[in-house]
């Protein structure tokens, strides 16, 4: 469950949007560390030639035409999915009332006097980097690629940052979870036990007026449908998701049925692990739910994996027919690897020798949860302290060793975990209502009918 480290990760929701750029950007040349206060540079897409045109006014912001096409093909770019004219058009009523939202959220940002500095936004693209394997600069490289402005990404990233500070600061004292409030959820729990529960990913979508109720519907059927061709949910729910576990890709955790919407419970209840719903009307809005998973209270034994690993990149895409010199030298390099590494400690210390782009320990693993199945089944036959033989893919090869493998209930909540649990609802609930807040007492002007 998120913790309260969540208000300082929004950065969080910008990795979940990156996984089809990572794909292509080891074959993208490194540059300097972005310098986020620069608006256009030369490796930033030209500069449009149409006519700018505002298709929305915020207590006095603008959000033109170029706004909603740049975000809405960096959520192209983020689904990994060819994306039609015609669906991207769909799509953008809904761009613009999230873009009106963002407006609303970096008004509230301003009025607090809360700074995001460039120093901050630059580390957040720096970690988003890391974790997709992604050279210094290759951010930018990827998006100017695909004609998506940086400066797209770099304004959501500073209202994510803002807006997780001005909840820190309305929530006040809410945000210290008492003893007692840990204990009486866990009271609560305790009377659940082998009752059933469920691990549920959300995207929520508001609906401000009953007037734009029909065009969000066919947003949400078109967002449906994209999930449904394969989409990522957490990616998808981390660029439209207006819930605040948007920041954990739309990840509810596990939830009793007490815990959401009667009308989601029931449709949740039914659902296969997997699947997507429907659009389900709950209060403010429309809920897309997805099953992750499913568990009895209280009874969830699982293999949890610790292991190291070493990744060596390549510098361009692998053509399997035709690997380049360099990339068989790299095999080679990896075979040595896996014939003389015999503990995690010898692993980690060649993670660090050879500069690794990806952690030497990515954390905890639930052997369950791993795939594609042959990478399961190779992960849980591997003997212990016994490096695996390399692993290839398009981007690089991977080296891994199995430092322990124990069983765990898992469905056991620490006291810990029983207080990111609430603090999470909290913070959820505040975000909503502070959102809705901001949205009535604003002056919005649509214009239009908000297509560009």
């Amino acid at each position: 469950m998120p913790s309260q480290k969540t208000y300082c990760r929004c950065c969080f929701v910008l990795m979940l949007l990156l996984p089809a750029m990572a794909a292509a950007a080891p074959g993208v040349r490194p540059g300097p560390p972005p310098s986020v206060a620069a608006r256009k540079s030369p490796g930033e897409p030209p500069l449009p030639t149409a006519t700018i045109r505002i298709v929305a006014v915020v207590n006095s912001d603008p959000v033109t035409n170029v706004d909603v096409d740049n975000r809405t093909r960096l959520f192209a770019l983020a689904s990994g999915l060819p994306v039609s004219p015609e669906m991207l058009d769909r799509l953008k009523p809904q761009i613009v009332r999230q873009l009106v939202d963002e407006r609303l959220r970096m008004q509230e940002i301003q009025r607090r006097k809360i700074v995001v500095s460039d120093k901050d936004i630059a580390a957040a693209i720096a970690e988003i980097e890391q974790r997709n394997g992604m050279k210094p600069g290759g951010l930018r490289a990827k998006l100017a690629s695909d004609g998506v402005s940086f400066t797209t990404l770099v304004d959501q990233i500073r209202t994510q940052l803002g807006w997780t500070r001005v909840l820190h600061q309305a929530i006040g004292d809410r945000l210290v979870i008492t003893d007692a409030d840990v204990a009486e959820q866990q009271r609560l729990e305790a009377q659940q036990v082998g009752r059933p529960e469920y691990h549920v990913g959300e995207i929520f979508i508001p609906i401000e007026e009953r007037a734009n109720a029909a065009d969000t519907q066919r947003f949400a059927e078109t967002v449906i449908s994209e999930l449904r061709a394969g989409a990522p949910f957490p990616v998808v729910a981390a660029q439209f998701s207006q819930s605040q576990t948007a920041l954990q890709g739309g990840d509810l955790g596990w939830v009793q049925p007490n815990q959401l919407d009667p009308q989601v419970a029931q449709i949740v209840s039914e659902m296969p692990p997997g699947a997507v719903s429907n659009p389900i009307t709950v209060p403010g809005g429309l809920d897309i739910v997805t099953l992750v998973a499913k568990r009895n209270v209280g009874q969830d034994v699982g293999t949890i994996l610790s292991l190291r690993q070493v990744f060596l990149p390549f510098a361009s895409p692998l053509n399997p027919q035709a690997p380049t010199p360099a990339q068989m030298q790299l095999f080679n390099k990896a075979k040595s690897i896996s014939a003389s590494v015999h503990s995690c400690d010898q692993m980690e210390q060649v993670a660090t020798q050879e500069k690794s782009p990806r952690p030497a320990n990515p954390g905890d693993i639930r052997l369950e949860s791993v795939s594609p199945p042959a990478f399961r089944d190779m992960l849980d036959k591997l003997p212990l302290q016994t490096a695996s033989k390399p692993l290839v893919s398009p981007d690089g090869i991977a080296v891994m060793i199995v430092c322990s493998r124990d069983q765990k209930n898992l469905a056991a909540l620490t006291p810990k975990e029983v207080r990111d649990q609430i603090l999470e609802q909290r913070v959820d609930l505040l975000s909503r209502q502070l959102q809705q807040d901001l949205r009535s007492q604003a002056r919005i002007e649509i214009r239009g009918n908000g297509t560009t």
